[in-house]
């Protein structure tokens, strides 16, 4: 089986090229450099041959590195970008996008109010050229963001909803499981899913991670393993203590609850699916 990492980050240190965006310094960068080569170099050995690359925050808005990275390798990489969320008549830029690869876009609070994350104009519009063009809203929250985004769901049902990091659940160090159910209830919604990911930063951040266990096996029997897909998050997968090895590791072979196809799915089928229809 071939594996997708369906979150990962790259970066390069040519910021003359590169340009950071405003707010932004070089010493924000950590570790200094994560480019597509040094991701190759991470996921090769262990069999992912596709990763889905999310816009980094430091360069905001501008693209451009990543679509660069995807046009040098075809196939590799898949894309979730970065627009302005709160501006004007997205849906040509979108438009844009989806021509070089991207298939999603990530959206986050930022600085409004959780339970008014969703609201505006040109969150609308992005929802429904969403639904209309086959792209992802892909959501950076916590689970306190959950009920804004079960009544958007509400409204745009036919709208790709990928829910990152298991809702950060754990973050904190320890699992609420107030939080799981809030995240497990969202599965009614049948174009929702979730990302199994992050382990490096959930629960007690320590490797082999498997005190997430009951908290995985729970949003799978809630969502199904073919609304779940796998991911690193890199590079913070693989700094300090932590591992590509050990992340792809805990769903091949640390979830007992898992069949072979399931397995399939997590690693593959769903994040292709999503992700990787059309390129």
């Amino acid at each position: 089986m071939e594996f997708i990492d369906a979150h990962s980050h790259v970066w390069t240190p040519d910021v003359k090229k590169y340009p950071l965006a405003p707010g932004y310094e070089v010493s924000d960068m950590k570790p200094p450099s994560f480019t597509a080569e040094e991701l190759q170099a991470e996921m090769k050995p262990v069999g992912v041959n596709r990763v889905v690359l999310i816009q980094m925050s430091f360069y905001g808005f501008d693209n451009s590195y990543m679509l660069d990275c995807m046009a040098k390798y075809p196939g590799m990489f898949s894309g979730v970008a970065v627009i302005d969320q709160n501006g004007d008549q997205p849906t040509p830029k979108m438009l844009e996008l989806k021509k070089k690869g991207v298939r999603g876009f990530r959206i986050r609070p930022q600085t409004k109010k959780v339970d008014e994350w969703l609201d505006g104009e040109c969150m609308e519009e992005m929802w429904s050229t969403g639904a209309k063009e086959g792209m992802a809203m892909c959501c950076l929250m916590d689970a306190v963001g959950l009920p804004a985004l079960d009544k958007m769901c509400q409204k745009h049902r036919d709208t790709t909803v990928v829910i990152d990091h298991l809702a950060r659940i754990g973050v904190t160090g320890e699992i609420d499981p107030k939080e799981v159910d809030m995240l497990c209830k969202m599965a009614k919604h049948p174009n929702v899913y979730v990302k199994v990911s992050a382990f490096y930063a959930l629960g007690k951040k320590q490797m082999p991670y498997h005190d997430l266990l009951p908290l995985i096996e729970k949003v799978y029997q809630a969502f199904g393993a073919n609304r779940l897909m796998w991911a690193t998050d890199c590079p913070y997968q693989v700094q300090g203590d932590h591992s590509y090895q050990a992340s792809i590791g805990l769903v091949r072979n640390g979830l007992p609850f898992l069949s072979g196809m399931d397995k399939e799915w997590i690693l593959e089928k769903t994040a292709e699916k999503v992700f990787f229809q059309g390129i």
